[in-house]
């Protein structure tokens, strides 16, 4: 019995270094997206890392719950892309960089 918990938890410990790299993959998946307010109109750009998937579906949903949460309301997301593209979107998006 000891054996085969031990040899268990080695196979275990020994496979985790290869699920890291795919964990850090998907947590690398941004978009971005426009919403609103009403009364008064307000509008704001801006960038969220993405945990549920990695297209403009899944963004959507996620997006719109996420910052819906404050009152705002998903108009558009633009587009789905990795941290490569990051560059430049946070002086656009200012305070609603990573927000979210």
């Amino acid at each position: 019995m000891k054996i085969r918990i031990s040899h268990t938890l080695s196979a275990a410990l020994l496979a985790m270094p290869l699920l890291l790299p795919n964990a850090a993959a998907a947590a690398e998946c941004y978009a971005d997206y426009k919403a609103k307010k009403d009364a008064p109109l307000r509008l704001h750009y801006g960038v969220v890392a993405l945990q549920n998937g990695c297209d403009k579906a899944s963004a959507k949903q996620e997006i719109a719950t996420r910052i819906g949460q404050d009152g705002w309301t998903l108009l558009n997301v633009l587009s789905v892309f990795d941290s490569s593209d990051l560059e430049g979107k946070e002086a656009s998006a200012g305070k609603f960089y990573l927000r979210y």
